[in-house]
């Protein structure tokens, strides 16, 4: 059935926050199942909260850096196969302003890092999913949209 015939569906809606300082990407190494992989500072939207709050929130959580958002860099949609999924992440890009060393960082982080872009390509196979390098690829080839492209109505 799908959700034409009456069956409810609806996707997981994630944000994602491209970091950069000095030329290099603020990355999450984070253990997933087992297995340790690499991602944007990145999570669920949460009730009650726009996009712009969870993407500095979800920065926050992860890395302990406070970030100031610059711009919307895309929507993107995707499917894992291994779960059948949904998701619909919602990336930005932003600076940092300052680090909160000490703050404790989510369950399942193992820590920040940043890298070149050149250490992010070539650790592909570590990748959370192929978002990962689709964000970061849009945003270095300079894909940028104003942050009140998107409304969030209370």
């Amino acid at each position: 059935m799908s959700y034409r015939n009456r069956q409810f569906w609806q996707p997981d809606v994630t944000v994602a926050t491209v970091v950069v300082r000095d030329g290099r990407l603020l990355m999450v190494e984070e253990e997933v199942q087992g297995r340790r992989v690499l991602n944007q500072p990145a999570g669920h939207l949460e009730p009650d909260e726009s996009l712009l709050e969870a993407a500095l929130r979800e920065t926050l959580e992860e890395t302990g850096w406070h970030v100031r958002l610059l711009a919307f860099i895309g929507a993107y949609q995707w499917k894992a196969p291994e779960t059948g999924r949904h998701y619909l992440r919602m990336a930005f890009s932003a600076e940092p302003i300052r680090h909160d060393a000490d703050r404790a960082l989510d369950e399942g982080i193992v820590q920040a890092l940043w890298m070149t872009p050149g250490e992010l390509s070539a650790a592909s196979e570590r990748h959370r999913s192929p978002l990962v390098w689709r964000v970061a690829e849009d945003f270095l080839s300079g894909r940028r949209f104003p942050l009140d492209a998107l409304s969030h109505l209370p």
